[in-house]
């Protein structure tokens, strides 16, 4: 029986992909569990499996293709089959559009002025000093009876200093990436109907910086600072559970897991890896597992569940010298942590002043799960974690 391939839905953002590469040429046999092609979704580069066995008949989507998910792109079915049926039973996906060649785009650009042109209100006299002198008449309000264009508005237009253009030469316009789309929608959805409030800490980062300095002596593969502010985030979220939770209308889901996704910034986006069940892992086992997802996810290889469903997040811009921002929210997570730079601070001990070592955090929170109160104890949890680190690391780590 003839098979349909489509365009899977991979993720819950997931509105098309592209197909990258046909792994399956029109002719080949294919049996079941078979790689027919390699598809982009919105953050990763996934495998497109066939579900039967047969010989690939028909393709319809090109490699480089943007398709909307769900939209038929290949045919699997027996060398002697009718697949008429088949091909007719769905729409088949568009093909991109191709833009007009330039004349035609010309030819167009003039039809539509003359067409503007003659339904602007303007004077016999207006109309020839404006042809005489370049001027859109479109852009002139009119002064005369019922808006009309006159002579003294095309001399005031004169008059009037130069508008700026509205593109330079030379800007041009960049499709969107999956990713970005993703990102757009994402962020709006979020942004909009989510009321997020912010709470900002400033937490001493000293015996944070020498800890991590021992490890790295000590051990080969050392944690990073961001695999320290990981486990103090999961310690804290163990001992305050009500900000792991998300807020589902007329409830609130109290996760039972700590999953914290960590924000990777790529070339056309970001994408936030979760690390599962942070709450019962050892600093080692999160800094192991956490240069693995990195490293897949910069290349696109991570699975829909490695980038989904997080509980919690942490961003993390300190790298490039940013000393504070915010996050935005992502459902179903009611709070995310914004990591700025660790910078030497003035500050005052006992009357002396001395240089420190510190770092501002900024935690969103939404407020209609969490209040104020709520996500100050836990800031002040986590400040308090990474100001006493030792228990970040079991004994025989420190």
């Amino acid at each position: 029986m003839a098979s349909r391939v489509v365009m899977p839905k991979l993720t819950d953002t997931m509105e098309e992909g592209v197909v990258v590469k046909w792994k399956k040429r029109v002719g080949e046999p294919v049996e079941t569990g078979d790689v027919l092609a390699e598809i982009e979704t919105d953050k990763a580069v996934m495998d497109l499996e066939s579900f039967s066995s047969g010989i690939l008949r028909q393709i319809l989507a090109n490699e480089g293709d943007t398709v909307k998910a769900g939209s038929l792109i290949a045919v699997v079915a027996e060398p002697d089959e009718d697949i008429e049926a088949v091909l007719h039973d769905t729409t088949a996906p568009s093909s991109p559009a191709v833009p007009p060649s330039p004349p035609a785009v010309a030819q167009k650009e003039q039809r539509r002025q003359a067409a503007q042109e003659d339904r602007i209100k303007a004077s016999p006299r207006a109309k020839a000093m404006a042809a005489q002198r370049g001027i859109d008449l479109s852009a002139i309000e009119g002064t005369g009876p019922g808006g009309r264009i006159v002579e003294r508005d095309l001399e005031a237009a004169a008059e009037a200093p130069p508008k700026r253009a509205a593109a330079k030469t030379g800007d041009i316009s960049r499709p969107l990436s999956q990713m970005r789309k993703a990102i757009a929608r994402a962020t709006t959805q979020s942004k909009a109907p989510v009321p997020h409030f912010y709470l900002t800490v400033e937490i001493d980062m000293e015996e944070a910086e020498r800890l991590r300095h021992k490890l790295k002596q000590k051990r080969r593969a050392h944690p990073s600072l961001n695999d320290l502010i990981i486990k103090a985030a999961a310690l804290a979220l163990a001992r305050h559970p009500e900000i792991n939770v998300s807020y589902e209308g007329d409830a609130l889901r109290q996760h039972a897991s700590i999953d914290i996704g960590v924000a990777v910034g790529l070339d056309d986006g970001l994408i936030s890896p979760v690390l599962r069940d942070c709450g019962a892992k050892t600093l080692a086992q999160i800094s192991t597992e956490m240069r693995d997802l990195i490293e897949r996810a910069r290349n696109k290889r991570l699975a829909p569940h490695e980038y989904t469903g997080a509980t919690f997040s942490i961003s993390n811009l300190g790298m490039y010298d940013v000393e504070s921002f915010i996050a935005v929210l992502i459902p179903p997570e009611a709070a995310a942590l914004a990591i700025g730079a660790v910078r030497d601070v003035p500050s005052a001990e006992a009357g002396t002043a001395k240089v420190r070592r510190r770092m501002k955090v900024t935690m969103s929170c939404d407020h209609r799960a969490l209040d104020g109160v709520q996500g100050a104890k836990f800031l002040r949890e986590f400040k308090r974690t990474l100001e006493h680190p030792l228990e970040l690391v079991l004994p025989e780590d420190a």
